[in-house]
């Protein structure tokens, strides 16, 4: 089953040339289904990338799916233009009244400030807030995963040596959880960040779940309140090409960054990296909209 946007979202004729299955608004309302509705608060700078890479993932499903898309109304993004943002996204304030299936809150590049000094973090306070009655689960992604663990269960982040970019191999510590089923024993996993969890801090807090981390980049998937909220600390949903733009963005901006881990063959930035993760990207998005969001939601909200 598709996924509905905005008939004219750019992000459209990406997903068509890769056959994902999308309709539009004129479209969807001749369809005769309880559709889930996600909302996507989206952090991320580049907003329309990260919008192409959230919807290939969202659309592979057997459910239709109505995408709402938010940004924050107390900041300016500099990264994407007005336009853009006045056609296809709302503000909170025009849908705090409204209940969703299902949230996304993404990354952000603002790890190495306190979360008090984002211009936005009152706001973001208000949404995470607003989401324990009006969402049945929430995906937080990366920052908006520490974020999540700040906020609901008082863990803090801690700041990293350096940054930690690229592929790791991760394993699974709960092969029974449904969010990691059909995932294999090993599997690899994109990370970029500053910052990270102590596992001290992570143990002093059972009603966090850790269901899956690797030895080198630490946990990646994190669960509580039986999966209304989950956290990512990486990004299953980056594309193949992803990282590799942000390092020669950071080389450009004179941050002198290390190579991505395990990333380009060889550690030669000229090659095309191989994509190793595509496929557990897609099957920890099913299984979270089918067993946390689809399994789970009211057929009506009241």
């Amino acid at each position: 089953m598709p996924i509905k946007i905005p008939k004219m979202l750019p992000a459209r004729t990406i997903l068509e040339n890769e056959n994902i299955f999308i309709m539009d608004e004129d479209r969807a309302v001749t369809q005769d289904i309880r559709p889930l509705n996600i909302l996507i608060l989206n952090l991320m700078p580049e907003k329309q990338r990260e919008e192409a890479q959230l919807l290939r993932l969202l659309g592979n499903t057997p459910l239709q799916v109505n995408i709402t898309f938010m940004r924050t109304a107390t900041h300016e993004s500099k990264h994407t233009s007005h336009l853009h943002l006045d056609q296809f996204y709302t503000v909170f304030s025009k849908v705090k009244n409204r209940k969703f299936d299902g949230l996304i809150i993404t990354g952000a590049p603002v790890e190495k400030l306190p979360f008090s000094e984002v211009d936005y973090w009152d706001e973001l306070k208000e949404i995470m807030d607003w989401s324990d009655t009006h969402v049945t689960s929430t995906l937080n992604i990366c920052w908006g995963a520490q974020a999540a663990l700040y906020y609901h269960y008082g863990i803090h982040k801690v700041l990293l040596p350096e940054k930690l970019s690229g592929i790791y191999r991760h394993t699974v510590n709960d092969r029974y959880e449904k969010l990691l089923r059909g995932f294999d024993q090993v599997y690899n996993a994109p990370h970029s960040r500053y910052t990270g969890l102590n596992l001290s801090d992570l143990k002093a807090h059972p009603e966090v779940r850790v269901l899956s981390s690797s030895e080198e980049a630490g946990a990646l998937i994190l669960m509580g309140d039986g999966g209304r909220q989950i956290m990512i600390t990486g990004h299953l949903e980056y594309e193949t090409d992803t990282l590799a733009m942000e390092y020669k963005r950071d080389r450009k901006r004179g941050l002198n960054p290390k190579l991505p881990q395990h990333y380009f063959p060889n550690d030669d930035p000229s090659r095309q990296p191989l994509n190793t993760w595509r496929a557990h990207a897609h099957l920890f998005f099913s299984n979270w909209l089918n067993y946390y969001v689809y399994q789970t939601t009211p057929y009506l909200w009241e």
